[in-house]
């Protein structure tokens, strides 16, 4: 019989650990000497403690939702409860305990911070309304028109407010919008002179629409009807029965410029959406590879798939990273396995693999600062990006952490 401070080895290759509430059984042994089935047994349990090191870590540093440690939470504890560890299995659930009360103060942290940006969204339209209710006694028509639509914009880029708040705050904030509009149609009516000015303005510019219609200088035409359209905007309205006309004429030869270049876009849209197909299915094919049983012939038949691979065109920009994403998953593995099969026939492997194992560990807690760094800039998209970077890295240190472990037995 073997043992020592947390669990033991009978006779019969039973493997015990010792707990607050007394020996519990581990499991049974029966490949080896009662040393190497604690030693087996004491490595979970080391795994056991980098994952709830790691979990550790995330909640109290990341912006992890409560719901989602939880769920981590709760495997964690699962896999305390059934003892199938040698170690300080108490401590472990300790660990957890008060973990989980973290996350329950942090679920209520931002319980309280929702309820502070209610009354800061209430704030905020509050004071749309006080300005818009100052611009609409003004007499700077295109100034404080275009002050208002963007306090509009603003607006809509708010949150909903209880009903009764909110609609009482828009129908002051609309009344003022209203009435500015009709001072200004009152005095805009008067301007005759200036209105015949416009006509002869957006005549010119209907001429140089029609112009541009045909052409196939995608950017730089698209960039000219902008500022034609810009150049409309800024001529004021003509008399409503020439405006109609001239607006129709306008939009009607923007409409053919348009309508043509978005018939090429479509095509070659089409092209990648079909070279997105393909490579899908290159992907799927490449997937079946795993587990890697066979590695000389998961490795040959991988470089035939990437050969296949290399010759399709583009695809969508928003599908890239994904699509590409799962061949190099399936890269990545194929390289664990030739890692693995090198480890077993080089004694310098286990000073390699702690190598490779650290560099991963620094490249994920730099990956991590970096994450926090764009949540904490505003900058989400690049958060989003890092983060997924940071999965594929995460993923590859635990496999490096448990063939380490592996190795080490």
């Amino acid at each position: 019989m073997s043992s020592d401070p947390w669990g033991r080895v009978d006779e019969t290759g039973t493997v015990y650990v010792r707990t607050a509430e007394g020996e519990k059984v581990v499991g049974s042994w029966q490949a080896g000497s009662p040393e190497e089935a604690l030693a087996y047994f004491e490595r979970k349990y080391d795994g056991l403690v980098v994952e709830i090191g790691l979990l550790e870590r995330r909640v109290r540093t990341t912006d992890l939702s409560a719901k989602d440690a939880t769920t981590a939470i709760e495997h964690l504890r699962q896999q305390v409860d059934e003892h199938h560890a040698v170690g300080d299995l108490d401590a472990l659930s300790k660990r957890l305990d008060k973990l989980t009360a973290e996350v329950a103060a942090r679920r209520e942290e931002r319980k309280a911070a929702k309820a502070r940006q209610a009354d800061e969204a209430r704030q905020a339209k509050e004071a749309l309304v006080v300005e818009a209710e100052q611009l609409a006694a003004s007499e700077q028509w295109r100034s404080a028109g275009e002050r208002l639509r963007a306090l509009v914009d603003t607006w809509k880029g708010l949150p909903r407010l209880d009903r009764k708040t909110d609609d009482e705050l828009w129908h002051r904030f609309s009344h003022a919008r209203s009435a500015f509009s009709k001072r200004r149609k009152a005095h805009f009516a008067a301007l005759d002179a200036q209105r015949e000015e416009a006509r002869k303005t957006k005549e010119k510019l209907v001429a140089e629409a029609e112009s541009l219609s045909g052409s196939t200088d995608w950017g730089p035409t698209a960039a000219r009807y902008r500022e034609l359209m810009q150049e409309w905007k800024a001529a004021g309205r003509a008399q409503r029965e020439a405006e109609d006309d001239l607006w129709n004429r306008f939009r009607g030869a923007q409409d053919v410029f348009f309508q043509a270049r978005g018939e090429v876009f479509a095509e070659r849209d089409a092209e990648q959406r079909e070279n997105l197909t393909r490579k899908e299915q290159l992907a799927t094919e490449a997937e079946k590879l795993l587990p890697v049983s066979d590695l000389k012939a998961a490795r040959a038949a991988f470089r035939s798939i990437n050969e296949r691979w290399e010759a399709i065109g583009h695809v969508p920009r928003d599908a890239r990273a994904r699509i590409e994403g799962r061949m190099h998953a399936v890269e990545r593995a194929i390289q664990e396995v030739e890692e693995t099969e090198w480890r077993r026939t080089n004694p310098e492997a286990r000073a390699r693999a702690e190598g490779l194992t650290g560099q991963l560990q620094a490249a994920v807690d730099k990956l991590r600062g970096q994450v926090d760094q764009a949540r904490a800039a505003g900058n989400n998209a690049k958060a989003d990006k890092l983060a997924k970077e940071l999965e594929g890295r995460q993923a590859l240190l635990d496999q490096a952490l448990k063939g380490l472990q592996e190795f080490g037995g």
